[in-house]
């Protein structure tokens, strides 16, 4: 006897969706039978992991996003609750970091990583949210009441780490946005978790694995490794299910035990 997750009939909302994480993230939801919207600011990059999924089998949509600017928050939801349908489920993924020192980050270095990492992904949730609420309370359409919040943390939220201080300040601060979510939605019957991942090889940072530097980063994690975006495949699952109701609040680890 097998145990499968279904998401079938389910809309889940991917933020970052372009690469990465992100990118990873949505194919996984699609392959368990969500449709899903793909949401970031390079939508030739969208239009393609559109397709490739398409081929798959799955039922993928693209709008535009920019975190960083509230109007097109606004806009990119409304625009795929008209396209696909209510959203059920959110993963909150966009991101970005600086490497440097804490003296040497300026006002716009700052901005940059907080608007994105904390005040982006305050108000997508916020959007959703919002939306989600109404439902519960039967005063928007929707077959589906509650839902899934997934923010997408890191290990950095929980650990300091050197040189990229304002990173770990906005991803902490990310944890403590899903806890108070949880405790003020959850009697909507939304969950709202975390994913902490830890050091992931992305094509973003795939080079510097080869690097002097990144193998000495390697050599100091307690398995010697990176992890891979489908290592997060299970948590992401777990949590979006129909049958995690009772998990809520939560901060999931998933960095390979570096942060124990």
């Amino acid at each position: 006897m097998a145990y499968e997750i279904d998401l079938a009939g389910r809309v889940a909302l991917v933020t970052g969706a372009s690469s990465g994480l992100g990118s990873q993230f949505a194919r996984t939801l699609a392959k368990a039978g969500a449709g899903v919207v793909l949401a970031a600011r390079r939508v030739d990059k969208l239009m393609s992991l559109r397709a490739e999924i398409e081929s798959e089998g799955g039922d993928a949509h693209v709008v535009e996003l920019d975190v960083t600017d509230h109007d097109s928050i606004k806009a990119a939801v409304a625009h795929a609750e008209t396209e696909m349908g209510t959203i059920d489920i959110l993963i909150n993924n966009s991101g970005v970091s600086t490497t440097q020192k804490l003296v040497d980050v300026s006002p716009k270095d700052y901005d940059f990583i907080m608007d994105t990492n904390t005040r982006g992904a305050f108000f997508v949730a916020q959007e959703v949210g919002k939306r989600m609420i109404a439902r519960s309370r039967g005063t928007a359409p929707g077959t589906f009441t509650g839902g899934r919040i997934v923010n997408i943390a890191s290990m950095a939220g929980l650990r300091v780490l050197s040189q990229i201080g304002v990173y770990c300040m906005s991803k902490a601060a990310v944890i403590h946005m899903t806890r108070a979510m949880a405790l003020e939605w959850g009697r909507f019957g939304i969950n709202v978790n975390a994913i902490c991942p830890g050091y992931i090889d992305t094509e973003i940072n795939h080079h510097h694995w080869k690097t002097e530097a990144g193998q000495k980063l390697v050599q100091m994690l307690p398995r010697k490794r990176v992890g891979q975006p489908q290592d997060l495949d299970a948590t992401l699952m777990m949590l979006c299910a129909n049958e995690s109701h009772f998990i809520n609040g939560a901060v999931i680890q998933a960095d390979d035990g570096f942060g124990v």
